[in-house]
């Protein structure tokens, strides 16, 4: 990381509230249409790619979750934006590799993205061992069932890869607790189908984990979608930060 932490441009710092402002208007709108309070949804303020002085902004502007999916740029861009005393709850929303757990548990308040009962046993030895507390969890959930793409598999019986598994995995962890889902529209489908789809699952996993109430789902282009169908995090990039870098 370059940037100095909390030294941010005051135009960027007008981009960023412009952008916040509309985003908040579209989650407004959308609560508003599906009937919902708008108290239900949170923004997780998807920061990839984007300097801390960008995370360190977004707080002093109200955002209170923030979003990362890769390890080596979240550690230390989490640490900078503490630095300059910026406190959001850290969503870690990538794949995860196990080896990465030790790590990301030192920082995220959340992992979305347990999509094994080996993932889910990693990350439970890591918090138990770091942690003061246990690691909230959501169980990526694949709504087409594709294994290739990442998420647990409703339905399916896969001792490592199965929902059912998964969760049972995560909810018996000392170091873990299991707060709901989280999934990705499938490339390809329309988000109605998608979303309609998740929240039939979503359904029968809150009977067989009441507690467990996330639903993390929608981003910048189908946050009204899923916000129709139930989403209580919704984590939004491009549309609040504009377009990224590109990665090297």
């Amino acid at each position: 990381m370059t940037d100095i932490p909390g030294a941010v441009r005051p135009d960027r710092r007008a981009e960023l509230a412009a952008g916040l402002t509309q985003v908040r208007a579209r989650i407004a709108d959308a609560c508003a249409a599906a009937g919902r309070d708008r108290g239900e949804v949170t923004l997780i303020a998807v920061t990839k790619t984007y300097p801390a002085g960008d995370v360190v902004a977004l707080t002093g502007l109200g955002v209170t979750d923030v979003g990362e999916n890769r390890d080596q740029e979240a550690a230390p861009k989490a640490a900078e934006a503490a630095a300059a005393g910026a406190a959001p709850r850290w969503h870690f929303i990538g794949q995860l590799q196990r080896n990465k757990a030790r790590s990301v548990v030192r920082y995220a308040d959340v992992v979305q993205s347990v999509d094994s009962v080996r993932l889910a046993v990693a990350l439970d030895a890591a918090a138990a061992a770091v942690r003061d507390r246990p690691l909230d969890v959501l169980v990526q959930v694949s709504i087409d069932g594709d294994a290739a793409r990442g998420g647990a598999l409703p339905g399916v019986g896969d001792p490592d890869r199965g929902l059912d598994p998964v969760a049972e995995a995560v909810a018996g962890s000392a170091g873990l607790r299991l707060a709901g889902l989280m999934a990705v529209a499938p490339l390809g489908w329309e988000p109605e189908r998608a979303f309609a789809r998740l929240a039939e699952v979503a359904e029968r996993f809150r009977a067989r984990h009441p507690g467990a109430t996330v639903l993390s789902a929608g981003m910048s282009g189908d946050l009204e979608s899923a916000i129709g169908y139930g989403a209580t995090h919704v984590r939004v990039g491009s549309a609040l930060l504009g377009m990224r870098p590109t990665l090297r």
